[in-house]
């Protein structure tokens, strides 16, 4: 009897999860490196979506913190230091990028980016005893809380403001309306048919109005 060949079910955590770079380190004098980019990269043959996760919201931006990625395609996160100051110097903080399947809610895979401000990016190489420190850091992180990125100042990408195309000609319509003549004017050469009476006018007018202080507010 011949058996047939199932397709293994993923299991919740332990999908692999690729990231570049897995250290983000932000330099106080250089401000080129207050901002950082993460690539998600997804080799697999589904499509993932993805949540940053972090546990110093109040220090970082995010663009983009949750989103999905094509199969096989890569996508870039963009993290900003919104908190350069002396008091955060050697810091680790840690970003969690957790990834599931697009109609699931378990998480398939986690990985987690160290993050750290340094002072200047001139300064001599760290010495064996901080490496020993940095290292009792990391591990110490490693039962971190997680937050959210709701929580988080997250930054949205541009969004195009101002007022809708309907509102726009729906004022211009009214100020047509307005330019027109009145009703029982004698002397003009526009058709009898586009004179409007003085209630029309007024409706115009209110309506213009209302448009106007919708315009002012967007």
């Amino acid at each position: 009897m011949q058996q047939q060949h199932r397709q293994p079910e993923l299991v919740e955590g332990n999908l692999p999860v690729f990231v570049f770079p897995t250290e983000l380190v932000f330099y106080a004098d250089e401000q080129t490196s207050h901002k950082q980019v993460l690539t998600l990269y997804n080799p697999y043959e589904f499509a993932l979506k993805f949540k940053v996760l972090c546990t110093a919201p109040n220090k970082y931006t995010v663009v983009d913190s949750t989103g999905a990625v094509k199969p096989q395609c890569c996508v870039d996160i963009v993290i900003r230091h919104r908190d350069v100051r002396a008091c955060h110097y050697g810091v680790y903080d840690k970003f969690r990028l957790q990834v599931s399947e697009q109609s699931q809610r378990k998480a398939l895979g986690r990985k987690e980016v160290t993050a750290t401000l340094r002072p200047s990016a001139s300064q001599d190489p760290p010495s064996p005893r901080s490496q020993d420190e940095e290292r009792r850091l990391k591990e110490q992180l490693a039962d971190s809380e997680f937050f959210e990125q709701a929580a988080l100042q997250t930054e949205s990408r541009p969004v195009a403001g101002g007022p809708s195309l309907l509102t726009v000609l729906l004022g211009l319509v009214c100020m047509a309306a307005l330019m027109l003549p009145t009703l029982g004017e004698q002397e003009s050469t526009v058709p009898v048919y586009l004179h409007l009476s003085v209630n029309k006018k007024l409706v115009a007018a209110y309506v213009l109005g209302l448009l106007t202080m919708v315009i002012l507010r967007t």
